[in-house]
């Protein structure tokens, strides 16, 4: 996995997560790890991704490739201890940093489940699903400048809510956490020319676990008519790495049939998705474990329908799924799920309750996919909470 570290010794750059270390991605490229791949001499030495994404396709899977050489120990020569001393550094000594510049940051509501639960809680006696969400996955404009890196704290924000059915104003008493995935753009496309099914995942450079923090109470008072804003804008956490797309491949699985068909710019005869395992720990207690699997909408769907009406990605743009939950307790993405927008609170091993979060938590995402033959992890994210300014 791909991400920007820095030591006491070195400035922010990129490295290669492998296990519980860090391949130096600059000592690599001085040491002529890459040789015969063209790439510009500092590429690895700046403080984000972008540039390195911005080479494109053949570039990244020779990269890949090479490290996966390094990885295996199929480059003898680079074998040599004196040289793994000086390609690697160990994870705990290293500060990690956001590994892209996000310009822009999308986030759907792909996970039907989700919407089900949701619906059921704020609409008992009507149809969980509104009439457009099996014609069109819905989706927001998020905040790009208050996206954090994993173990960056979040602050309680201030909103305006309801009390006792009256606005008020003062910290939000609602805070919730949202288990989410997150697409990285590595291929941009020209103002006014849509990106097609068939070619969305080629825009696709890699995945991030998503943390979409939610004061739930400032978004059920403002989100009609134009839907999300404070209550969402406050703070979105994506892990530190980047796992390459690629490297899903061998995960693939079949979505849910999806009925009614979708129109004909939203027809994926692929229609998959990834048996990616997503787990929530809350102050190191697990309570809600997910999957891939969950979503309506499939990747290059969202894509399509992103840029369908002439809307431009950029490289380093963010793309979230919205909450991945499913049918059951136990499979939620939300506390808003969980605890029946805290109606039913949960008990924590330490004998307190909860029904959304309170100043002191530690919210923890992780996520993972493995086979008989194969094992990938997203890394994770971590996230406490503060009180509010």
């Amino acid at each position: 996995m791909y991400g920007i570290f820095s030591t006491p010794d070195t400035s922010a750059h990129a490295g290669y997560k492998i296990d519980n270390q860090i391949l130096d991605l600059v000592v690599a490229h001085n040491l002529d790890v890459f040789h015969g791949i063209d790439l510009p001499r500092t590429i690895f030495e700046r403080d984000t991704l972008n540039d390195f994404i911005a080479l494109g396709k053949p570039v990244w899977t020779a990269i890949e490739a090479r490290l996966t050489e390094v990885k295996t120990g199929q480059l003898s020569e680079f074998n040599a201890p004196v040289f793994r001393e000086m390609l690697f550094v160990p994870l705990a000594e290293a500060t990690l940093h956001l590994p892209v510049a996000i310009g822009d940051y999308t986030d759907f509501y792909a996970g039907i489940h989700h919407a089900e639960n949701v619906g059921r809680i704020f609409r008992p006696s009507g149809e969980p699903l509104l009439p457009n969400y099996r014609h069109l996955p819905v989706g927001y404009h998020g905040r790009a400048s208050s996206v954090v890196v994993s173990g960056t704290s979040v602050h309680r924000p201030n909103g305006q809510f309801l009390d006792n059915d009256k606005p008020t104003f003062g910290p939000t008493q609602a805070l919730d956490y949202e288990l989410e995935l997150g697409l990285i753009i590595g291929r941009e496309n020209p103002l006014g020319q849509p990106v097609s099914v068939a070619d969305a995942e080629d825009h696709i450079f890699g995945v991030v676990l998503v943390n979409d923090w939610s004061a739930r109470d400032v978004q059920r008072w403002e989100y009609q008519p134009l839907g999300p804003f404070l209550g969402k804008n406050f703070a979105t956490s994506t892990s530190a790495w980047v796992l390459p797309f690629s490297a899903l491949a061998s995960f693939r699985v079949a979505g849910p049939a999806q009925e009614p068909a979708p129109l004909p710019y939203l027809q994926d005869p692929q229609n998959s998705r990834f048996s990616l395992t997503l787990q929530v720990l809350l102050n190191d207690t697990v309570i809600g474990t997910s999957s891939d699997e969950y979503l309506y909408w499939s990747f290059a769907q969202l894509i399509a329908h992103h840029t369908v009406g002439g809307c431009n990605l950029r490289v380093g743009d963010l793309l979230a799924t919205g909450t991945i939950s499913g049918p059951t307790p136990g499979t939620f993405g939300s506390l808003l799920e969980t605890t029946r927008n805290g109606t039913q609170p949960i008990t924590l091993p330490d004998g307190t309750t909860r029904s959304f979060l309170r100043d002191g938590d530690r919210v923890t995402l992780r996520a993972w996919a493995s086979t008989k033959d194969d094992r990938i992890e997203l890394g994770e994210i971590t996230g406490e909470i503060q009180p509010g300014f």
